[in-house]
């Protein structure tokens, strides 16, 4: 089966760990990840969790690019309601100036926190101006795309190979604008696996971009044993949280969903408890599965996030699942 296998790092604080020591380790699994051969390591965005240290991707973006050789680097992904399309250009060309061939730049349309951090975070924005999603990725076409002269603004500096460009999603309105855009399209199994919505998703971005096949996002966790793997998964749950203004978000318990709510300015609201869709099983297993997802959908290519378990036991699941690439490969 041929595949690109990548991951994806939310950099997960342990308990009893300080940030620090969790960004030391997603540099520690970036390096790892070079030397067994995955194709991109990405860092996730996310505000104001004291349990993930990864709020700025774009500032260990550059710090694991220096730390780094070959693997690409990139965000998985930058929340971009929160910014200037031209800003955040700004600093995706100049990372690509710094690592030429080696960025990539991710967004996605969630927030990436709780109402609280985003009035935060767009404290300063007009809502009158405040530009569509939509319109915010045609403004990062261009700023992306527009070469430096008299006449132009252009968000310098201009590299020599830019910036890789990918549209985070799990819905078929993402793969209409991922296809109109000209983005990659990376559905987030991770966050929704709901096999019907894959496969209409997957359908319909490869009808409207030409035959491309999307990237697939999802959680796995490789054990030496199976049953160990199924006993150290089998605690996760999603809590899907319904808001009366139409607005539902994942959050990671009864309690947060209770606060998403209250932060929203609603007392009445709806949740749902799911079990997450993680494959896990031993090395074999899982890339039987990865095998089987890509001969059914063609998929040349899997960003795997590993479930917020230990450092030792993330860093083993990364190294079972690349050593049993290299087998089948062999």
């Amino acid at each position: 089966m041929s595949y690109l296998l990548s991951l994806l790092d939310k950099s997960p604080v342990e308990t009893g760990q300080s940030a620090t020591e969790a960004l030391q380790t997603s540099v520690r699994l970036a390096q790892r990840a070079e030397a067994l051969g995955y194709h991109r390591y990405w860092v996730a965005e996310h505000h104001n969790v004291a349990a993930l240290a990864s709020s700025a991707p774009e500032t260990l973006i550059a710090y694991l690019l220096a730390k780094t050789q070959r693997i690409r680097i990139g965000s998985g992904g930058v929340m971009l309601q929160h910014y200037s399309a031209y800003k955040v250009a700004e600093t995706f060309n100049l990372l690509a100036s710094l690592a030429p061939g080696r960025v990539d730049l991710g967004v996605g349309k969630a927030p990436g926190g709780f109402p609280v951090s985003t009035r935060a975070l767009q404290a300063a924005v007009d809502p009158a101006r405040k530009p569509a999603f939509e319109g915010q990725l045609a403004d990062l076409n261009r700023y992306l795309t527009t070469a430096p002269d008299a006449t132009n603004l252009a968000a310098t500096p201009f590299p020599a190979v830019a910036a890789e460009r990918f549209l985070l999603g799990a819905s078929i309105e993402s793969a209409k604008l991922a296809a109109e855009k000209g983005w990659q399209l990376v559905f987030a199994g991770h966050l929704n696996g709901d096999p019907d919505n894959l496969r209409n998703t997957f359908e319909t971005y490869a009808r409207l971009s030409g035959g491309k096949a999307p990237i697939l996002a999802l959680a796995a966790y490789v054990a030496e044993d199976e049953a160990q793997a199924r006993e150290r998964v089998s605690g996760f749950r999603i809590f899907k949280v319904f808001l009366p203004s139409g607005q539902s978000v994942n959050v990671g318990s009864e309690e947060q969903a209770a606060e998403f709510a209250r932060q929203s300015g609603f007392s009445d609201y709806r949740v749902e408890e799911k079990v997450p869709s993680i494959l896990h099983g031993t090395a074999a297993q899982v890339r039987g599965e990865l095998d089987d997802l890509h001969r059914r959908y063609g998929i040349g290519e899997f960003i795997i996030e590993t479930p917020a378990l230990t450092a030792a036991e993330r860093l083993q699941s990364i190294e079972l699942l690349a050593k049993e690439r290299l087998s089948l490969a062999a």
